[in-house]
């Protein structure tokens, strides 16, 4: 059993990342790639065709887009490798070879699919492989023999899967795999600036890391307060006001943070003013994203050299994976 710290993250391209991304995973992902020898960061166009099969054409064109928001965060390709998965064609054989020890019910059963597939309307018309990308994701992570996963709360569920598959095939085969822990943000999960449970690409509630200034004040200044803080000089409510829980995050200014809070709870303060305070904060934040972002996007060549390079060093692991899942099964006929 490998036993080597190694860590691995990525993301779906169907989309720019955004705010939400950032607290969720990236800044644990930046952390690591001090902390760890070894980060892999896969681009998963493949699950993102679990969805989007009849629009190869927008998980194509955001393979690059996801890149360049994981480069423009600061995590770099001489600590953390990149690499696409569907140039990973051992990921798809450890798939399969893993789809025989699940059951359709536990799948079934899988309270991120069951919700994500709610969301989407799904029903019993769910796609085969939206159905069963958790045994997908099971298999980018032990190709590389990964035990440290940066993820959200919402995501637990798929690893607590991923461990289930570990200990099936360590008890039919041999212990070749190691047990996989999450790396939670501190964060659990950003609303949307509708107040919407959580940001997200698909819900159009978003604050982006490359939206331009004008871009984060249109979308700050419709962020829900209180509906009945209708005069700056009425008692305003904290808990649920999409600006305070914003500016929690974000505000590195916790003590001016609490002043403000017992100003606005107890009146005194308008909506806009702090709306203006989180503009400059998200703006002095993402400002340096966007321009180290714009750099990467006047040179995709650069970008698209990174990726093959970190594909090609993948490779080379998950073909020694494979080699061992086959002789642990039997399979090493020559």
């Amino acid at each position: 059993m490998n036993t080597k710290k190694r860590v691995l993250t990525g993301d779906r391209p169907t989309g720019k990342l955004h705010l939400g991304h950032y607290v969720g995973s990236l800044q644990n992902r930046l952390r690591l790639q001090s902390e760890h020898e070894q980060i892999f960061c896969m681009i998963a166009d493949l699950q993102a065709l679990t969805d989007h099969a009849d629009h190869p054409e927008k998980v194509r064109k955001n393979v690059l887009e996801i890149t360049m928001d994981n480069l423009a965060v600061g995590l770099d390709p001489d600590k953390t490798v990149f690499f696409i998965q569907s140039h990973i064609p051992e990921i798809a054989e450890l798939t399969v070879l893993f789809m025989n020890l699940v059951t359709l019910a536990r799948l079934k059963r899988n309270p991120t699919v069951k919700d994500e597939m709610k969301q989407k309307g799904y029903g019993e018309d769910v796609p085969a492989g939206f159905l069963a990308y958790p045994i997908s994701q099971a298999a980018d992570i032990l190709t590389f023999h990964a035990n440290s996963i940066p993820v959200g709360e919402d995501q637990l569920p798929v690893l607590e899967q991923t461990n289930e598959i570990v200990t099936k095939f360590n008890s039919l085969y041999g212990n070749l795999f190691s047990k996989i822990e999450p790396v939670l943000s501190t964060v659990p999960r950003l609303v949307g600036v509708d107040g919407g449970a959580k940001a997200g690409k698909s819900l159009g509630n978003a604050i982006y890391l490359s939206d331009s200034k004008e871009e984060i004040m249109r979308k700050v200044m419709m962020m829900y307060t209180d509906p009945d803080h209708i005069r700056m000089e009425m008692p305003g409510k904290i808990e649920g006001n999409v600006v305070f829980t914003y500016l929690d995050v974000f505000d590195p200014d916790k003590e001016t943070m609490q002043i403000l809070k017992t100003k606005y709870s107890q009146g005194g303060l308008g909506d806009v003013e702090i709306k203006y305070r989180l503009v400059d904060i998200l703006e002095n934040f993402i400002a340096p994203i966007r321009e180290k972002r714009i750099e990467y996007e006047c040179h995709p060549e650069m970008v698209l050299r990174i990726l093959e390079e970190g594909t090609n060093r993948a490779r080379e692991i998950a073909k020694e994976t494979m080699c061992e899942v086959k002789k642990a099964i039997g399979l090493d006929y020559f």
